[in-house]
């Protein structure tokens, strides 16, 4: 584990990050009352969303919230919802929450724009592209981007599932400098510190290490989908991309306030400076459609920057085609990369532990000297 005390730097990094991602969650957003907005809470929000505008910073909203509002209009304020329930609320409550935010930014002369996306729009790379694009331009004109799960047309299958991981991925798709994970919770502990009082509190991660992700427990029973596991995994893409990323308690008012004067907050950290669109995408896929295991050698050779060959490939899992994204693990099952692949499933299976040389033999054509090559091919830090 690699941890140290919070740094004055370490708080410049907010001040002078050309691009903000800030992520509200459902719990912070109504509070305790489901189904009702903390609408002095998110005014006081927008107005320090306000100064980062002034200051010449693009800042992006993710926010959920839409299901927790619309369920109260359908009569569905206790028990768990049905997917088709929360697809039903999602309708109603989006309209609310799209335009409660266009009302409380006016105050400040800024546009809120209103977009939707599901885990396809940053699978597919085209639709990853358009989607950015579509920010960019939002961004281009002042206006304020505020991002939820399509939860109205997702399905099971598709769900984000919560919006700790939709904002990572916003975050890494529009190359953001701080991800901002306003939570119910000032941090990450030891242990759950509801049920554990001698938890102990970690300010600062540069490594997301074994240890690390076992300190996450299970979601908390409530309105939110998320839970601690979800923010080490959103923190995973977001320094993945070069982004650093914070989880701070949102209960107060002034949240982002009380950051930037060193306020209790824990902040994942990235070694790697901020990859291009395309590894930052790589990094950030959450549907990897197979899995590479692979020797030492293959995973010393990755780690100085060089290209994934047949000859350090042990095993081959999943059905991938050409061109599809797949994950990489080494001999003890941890993940240290993501690519894309030159070669399909089947003529992996045929290449693997062989020489490059040997391609035109055993495939008949002659193809690639690499199954990933390095351009293609993203690091995921540990």
């Amino acid at each position: 584990m690699t941890v140290q005390n919070i740094q004055t730097s370490d708080v410049d990094r907010l001040k002078q990050a050309k691009r903000i991602v800030i992520k509200i969650g459902s719990a912070i957003l109504t509070g305790d009352q489901p189904g009702f907005v903390r609408q002095d809470w998110l005014q006081a929000l927008l107005k320090e969303v306000a100064v980062f505008k002034r200051n010449g910073q693009d800042v992006i909203i993710v926010s959920s919230g839409a299901i927790a509002l619309g369920r109260r209009h359908l009569g569905l304020i206790n028990g768990k919802l049905k997917l088709e329930e929360k697809q039903a609320a999602a309708a109603i409550g989006q309209i609310r929450l799209s335009s409660l935010y266009q009302e409380l930014l006016a105050h400040d002369q800024i546009v809120a724009a209103q977009i939707l996306l599901t885990l396809g729009d940053t699978e597919d790379r085209q639709r990853h592209l358009n989607a950015r694009n579509t920010i960019n331009n939002l961004l281009k004109f002042g206006a304020v981007p505020v991002i939820n799960e399509n939860d109205t047309v997702a399905t099971a299958e598709i769900r984000f599932g919560d919006n700790d991981r939709l904002a990572a991925r916003v975050a890494a798709m529009m190359n953001a400098d701080v991800l901002i994970l306003l939570s119910d919770i000032d941090g990450l502990y030891t242990s759950d510190p509801r049920k554990n009082p001698n938890a102990t509190f970690i300010p600062i991660v540069h490594k997301i290490t074994d240890e690390i992700e076992n300190m996450a427990g299970k979601p908390p029973v409530g309105y939110s989908s998320g839970g601690m596991i979800t923010k080490i995994t959103a923190a995973r893409i977001a320094v993945a991309a070069g982004c650093s990323m914070i989880i701070a308690n949102g209960k107060e008012m002034w949240p982002l306030t009380k950051i930037l004067q060193g306020g209790r907050c824990t902040w994942f950290v990235p070694t790697l400076e901020p990859k291009n669109a395309k590894k930052a995408w790589i990094a950030g896929s959450l549907k990897p459609s197979g899995q590479l295991i692979i020797d030492e050698g293959a995973v010393r050779a990755i780690h100085h920057g060089k290209s994934l060959l047949p000859a350090g490939i042990l095993r081959v899992q999943g059905d991938f085609k050409r061109g599809d994204l797949v994950t990489i693990f080494d001999t003890q099952n941890h993940e240290i990369a993501r690519g894309l692949s030159a070669y399909s499933k089947t003529e992996v299976e045929l290449l693997k532990g062989h020489r490059s040389g040997d391609i035109e033999s055993l495939l008949g054509y002659d193809g690639h000297d690499e199954i990933i090559h390095r351009d293609d091919l993203a690091i995921i830090e540990r």
